[in-house]
């Protein structure tokens, strides 16, 4: 990202990176590209792309074009870092880099409320690799991090918050502890996407679920993973092409077109989710309200401290009176709410996440059952009346 890109605000970032500027005569959307086989007039110049691998040439289709590097560039300054791959699907986008980075005999530190195909990533074909996986409680300060921390502890992975149970990490602390041990520190980054800048938290590896709020149409499944030194791109670049790691074109033109208005999705999306969670609070049913976002709230402080906004996504936990078949009925009552694993789309979405998802360290356990909530592009009075149904059910039960 240059230096000018840095000095602009968000909106015009996005309405301007990756696209050709106003002296340009043509269209304003860069042009899709498509193609597998690359042709060259002469030997020598086959020769001399071949010398090029990593640069920015036309070699071969899985070596990217001008729609992939267009979309690249925009991730980059999105999370202001320097590079950034994109890959097939926000899965391929964390282990693609884990693949990079990690070898026979090393070990690795992931929280115990991590995405749950990570969580299967680790615990199941990268142990089968000779990788050993620690998972750790979440909320770890940097002297706990550092107790866990190996000889061969070569990285330290993030989430924050965790995409089902909302717990905040202290990063900063956590990637001090990492790189006094000669580790690199991941981040899952979806939640957070602008609202935390992970290179200035001392990130190195920044992953994205770009089919979420990049993408923003639920139609679309792409990743992208960022850096911010060329010493990690060469070893990201390099791990990507021999895995070949690859977005289809038409994909990567499409979340190109859904970050164009990523700003006006994510600022509605933040005021109506923390609107719908203000409500939900102060529902007798309700426990409580697990939006980092919300003052009280666990992890609020950590993001008040490092985060610029907050995302759509949330969950509430209700009193321990309920039972997980009661939250069933709950999210089946509802009209408005899909009930659908993604989210980061214009759609609102409901899951129940007690019973579903897996924990071994100890966290993410509460007195009632929780639901996952998404909060969409809906007026929210509508979404209200919705739940409102929905608490019905909730309480016929």
């Amino acid at each position: 990202m240059t230096e000018e890109t840095r000095k602009r605000g968000f909106r015009t970032t996005l309405s301007h990176v990756g696209r050709s500027t106003k002296r340009e005569h043509g269209f304003v959307n860069p042009p899709l590209l498509r193609g597998s086989t690359v042709l060259v007039p002469t030997v020598a110049e086959r020769v001399a792309m071949a010398a090029k691998r990593g640069e920015r040439v036309l070699t071969y289709g899985t070596g990217g074009s001008s729609t992939h590097w267009a979309l690249e560039d925009a991730i980059a300054a999105i999370e202001g870092g320097t590079r950034c791959y994109v890959v097939s699907t926000g899965l391929a986008a964390v282990t693609t880099p884990l693949l990079a980075w990690l070898k026979a005999g090393d070990h690795m530190l992931m929280p115990d409320h991590v995405y749950g195909p990570a969580r299967n990533f680790a615990s199941g074909m990268l142990a089968g690799y000779g990788v050993e996986t620690t998972f750790y409680r979440p909320e770890v300060d940097e002297a706990q991090l550092a107790a866990l921390m190996r000889p061969n502890t070569k990285v330290v992975y993030t989430e924050s918050p965790g995409s089902h149970t909302f717990e905040v990490q202290d990063v900063p602390a956590i990637a001090r502890a990492a790189h006094a041990g000669g580790a690199k520190v991941f981040m899952d980054n979806t939640w957070g996407i602008h609202h935390f800048q992970p290179f200035t938290h001392g990130v190195d590896v920044s992953i994205q679920a770009a089919t979420k709020y990049l993408a923003g149409h639920s139609d679309v499944l792409i990743g992208s993973i960022t850096v911010n030194n060329d010493a990690d791109w060469q070893v990201l670049h390099a791990a990507g092409r021999t895995l070949g790691q690859y977005a289809s074109p038409d994909d990567c033109w499409l979340t190109l077109r859904g970050i164009r208005t990523m700003a006006v999705r994510l600022q509605a999306q933040m005021e109506s989710g923390l609107a719908v969670a203000h409500w939900l609070r102060q529902q007798p049913e309700v426990a409580q309200v697990l939006h980092p976002g919300l003052s009280g709230a666990p992890g609020h402080d950590l993001w008040r401290r490092d985060f610029t906004g907050a995302s759509s996504l949330f969950g509430v936990e209700f009193k321990p009176s309920f039972t997980p078949a009661a939250t069933h009925r709950f999210v089946e009552a509802l009209e408005l709410f899909g009930i659908g694993a993604s989210w980061g789309g214009y759609e609102s979405l409901a899951v129940p996440t007690t019973g579903f998802v897996t924990r071994t360290a100890g966290s993410g356990t509460f007195a009632g059952p929780v639901v996952r909530i998404h909060i969409g592009l809906e007026d929210v009075d509508d979404l209200i009346a919705d739940l409102k149904l929905g608490l019905a059910a909730l309480r016929s039960c």
